[in-house]
């Protein structure tokens, strides 16, 4: 167990990136998110979630994932940032039960035959994601088109992928997309209630951050998560080692220079 943990009486270091996604906080736009999904899972189709690194864009589709009925949905989940086209057909196939064949036409024939037999033959709704998508490659963009039939696609990435669907080459593919949502940082009353949420799940039954460190957290990480996670880590590590059982905005400095995170 990590020294801070110990300090501040923590069961687990609930600002992990791997935290379990049954520790997830509701902030507005991972329950906007959210409702969109459910509607999408029953209408089908193409959906696009865009936002800045580190909003939380990766924790939402792992919630979501949790969500599905694995007897009526089968989720293929890929992250798209050192793919190749080769490498994402064969991922594309390994996530599908398929052994990939050499070729790219065999393996697009058999990825076209696997969904359609999810599809038709077991009822079972095939339901692609596709993260870190700002990275995909025009041949991906227009190969999804017909190789998927949109049962369920969900398009996840950073500003650059909304730019790059809006190109007149990928008009059929972005018309096909019922859901577009852009998540954001948390506001400053969420970023406080996200921080006692996430202390309270790891048991800590005091508040450990006072005013002046959450306006600072705020300030500093404009309410991005996956900054909000690495700055006050680094103040829980500060606060224990300085035997400080609350963190003041002094502490919270220090770690942010640390760090060199610039707001």
């Amino acid at each position: 167990m990590n020294a801070f943990m110990a300090f501040y009486n923590m069961s687990f270091n609930p600002f992990d990136k791997d935290i379990n996604v049954k520790y997830g906080f509701k902030s507005n736009d991972f329950s906007q998110v959210m409702d969109r999904l459910n509607y999408l899972k029953q209408i089908k189709g193409m959906g696009l979630i865009t936002g800045e690194p580190g909003s939380g864009k990766t924790f939402i589709l792992r919630s979501f994932v949790e969500t599905l009925n694995p007897s009526l949905f089968k989720a293929v989940y890929i992250p798209i940032a050192t793919l190749t086209v080769m490498d994402f057909y064969r991922a594309l196939c390994h996530g599908l039960g398929i052994i990939p064949p050499f070729r790219k036409v065999d393996m697009f024939r058999e990825i076209q035959q696997a969904i359609y037999s999810y599809s038709v033959n077991k009822g079972v709704t095939p339901v692609i994601i596709i993260d870190e998508a700002q990275f995909i490659s025009n041949a991906i963009l227009n190969d999804l088109r017909l190789i998927l039939n949109f049962d369920m696609l969900i398009l996840s990435g950073q500003t650059p992928l909304i730019y790059q669907l809006n190109r007149q080459t990928h008009e059929a593919l972005r018309q096909r997309s019922l859901l577009n949502y852009t998540i954001g940082g948390l506001s400053k009353d969420e970023t406080k209630a996200y921080i006692e949420y996430m202390l309270k799940a790891a048991g800590v039954a005091v508040p450990i951050f006072n005013d002046s460190a959450i306006e600072l957290l705020f300030t500093t990480t404009n309410g991005y998560i996956r900054k909000i996670n690495n700055l006050v880590t680094m103040s829980l590590v500060a606060g224990s080692q300085a035997q400080r059982r609350t963190i003041d905005g002094e502490l919270v400095y220090q770690s942010q220079n640390e760090l060199s995170i610039k707001s």
